[in-house]
């Protein structure tokens, strides 16, 4: 499957630094913000700094550095965030059909409240 990623997007912007954030983490490969509409106490997305469109463009075309340092970003912000004690959710959405609302790689790292089920049957 081709890959366009749209270098206009709201977190190319932010990389770019024509958007503010609020940073948690940066790495020299990755970033990790809080959400601006946080969906609970602690929201916090993690982006790679590369143009990928997606986890699975991610995952086929990153660097191995690349995949290494996003990894492990992610586990930093969540032993910074301490979310280990009480749970959490990470999600990454794919795509049209995955509700995905930014075409950049992210992923969503969710606690401090019961999140409840994530998907329901249909």
């Amino acid at each position: 499957m081709a890959y366009d990623y749209d270098d206009q997007n709201i977190f190319a912007k932010i990389l770019r630094g024509e958007i503010p954030n609020d940073t948690v983490l940066e790495t020299d490969y990755s970033l990790a913000f809080r959400d601006i509409h946080p969906q609970a106490p602690l929201h916090v997305l993690v982006i790679p700094k590369g143009p990928y469109v997606c986890y699975d463009h991610f995952a086929q075309e990153a660097s191995d550095a690349e995949i290494l340092d996003y990894t492990r970003a992610i586990g930093k912000v969540c032993a910074l965030e301490g979310v280990e004690e009480g749970g959490f959710r990470l999600i990454s959405n794919a795509g049209e059909a995955g509700v995905q609302e930014v075409p950049h790689l992210h992923v969503h790292i969710l606690a401090g409240r019961p999140l409840g089920r994530m998907l329901a049957k249909a």
